[in-house]
C-alpha cells in the first residue's frame, strides 16, 4: 500500500498530465472527425444506386477515397501527411501536430461507420415517408440517423476506442499524452511501473467508454 502511495505521489502528476492530453487529443479529434463522418456516411447513402441522390461519380469518388485512407495504416499516414498537418497548425508536434493526421485518420473510418449504420434502417420505411412527399432532408435527420441511432452510438464508440490506441501511437512522435509516457519512461527507460500504470489507466478507460456506448445504445432502442 505504501509503494502505491509513493508511486502516486512521484508518478501522479506526469500521469495525470498525458491523461488530459490524450482526452484532449480524443475529444478534439473524435468532434471534428464526427462532423466530417456523418455527413459523409449520409453522401454515401444517398449517391448509391438506386436512392434519392443517385450519382456513380460521386459515389464511387467517396468509395475509392475512403477506402485508400483506410489503407494506409496510422503511423505511416503520421509521417505521411506532416507537411498538410504543418500547413494546417504550423507544427507537426504536441498535441495539436497530433489532432490532424488523427482526423485524416478517423473521419473516413466514422463515415464507413455511419454507411453501415444507416444501410440496417429498413428501406420499406423510408418509402413510406418518401409516399408521403416527405422532402429528403427530412427523411435523413427524422428518419435514418433516427432509427439507427443505436448502431450509429456503437460505431462512434467503436470510432473512440480505436481513436485512444491511434493517440498511443502519436505519442512515439512526440503528441504527447498516455502512448508518449509509455514509451518515454516505459521503453527508454525500463520503468515497468509507468507502464504498468499506463495500461491500467488504458484499460479503465476502454472499459468505460464501451460501457457507456452499451448502455446508451440500449436505451435508445428502448425509445
Amino acid at each position: 500500500m505504501d509503494s502505491i502511495t509513493a508511486f502516486f505521489q512521484e508518478r501522479g502528476p506526469i500521469l495525470w498530465q498525458a491523461l488530459i492530453e490524450t482526452f484532449q487529443m480524443v475529444s478534439i479529434s473524435l468532434a471534428i472527425s464526427v462532423v466530417i463522418g456523418l455527413p459523409l456516411g449520409v453522401l454515401l447513402i444517398l449517391t448509391r444506386p438506386g436512392q434519392s441522390w443517385e450519382s456513380p461519380v460521386i459515389y464511387q469518388f467517396l468509395n475509392v477515397t475512403i477506402n485508400v485512407i483506410r489503407s494506409i495504416p496510422f503511423i505511416i499516414l503520421l509521417f505521411f501527411i506532416l507537411p498538410f498537418t504543418k500547413l494546417i497548425v504550423g507544427t507537426a508536434i504536441g498535441v495539436k501536430g497530433a489532432i490532424v493526421p488523427l482526423v485524416v485518420y478517423t473521419a473516413p473510418y466514422i463515415a464507413r461507420l455511419m454507411e453501415s449504420s444507416l444501410l440496417e434502417v429498413d428501406r420499406g420505411v423510408i418509402e413510406a415517408y418518401q409516399s408521403m412527399g416527405i422532402k429528403t432532408r427530412q427523411i435523413i435527420w427524422h428518419v435514418m440517423i433516427r432509427e439507427a441511432r443505436p448502431s450509429i452510438i456503437l460505431g462512434i464508440t467503436i470510432a473512440t476506442i480505436g481513436l485512444i490506441g491511434a493517440t498511443a501511437m502519436a505519442g512515439l512522435v512526440g503528441a504527447g499524452g498516455l502512448g508518449d509516457l509509455a514509451f518515454r519512461f516505459g521503453h527508454l527507460r525500463y520503468e515497468a511501473d509507468i507502464m504498468y500504470a499506463t495500461v491500467a489507466v488504458l484499460i479503465i478507460i476502454v472499459q468505460g467508454l464501451q460501457s457507456v456506448g452499451n448502455r446508451l445504445a440500449a436505451k435508445m432502442k428502448k425509445d
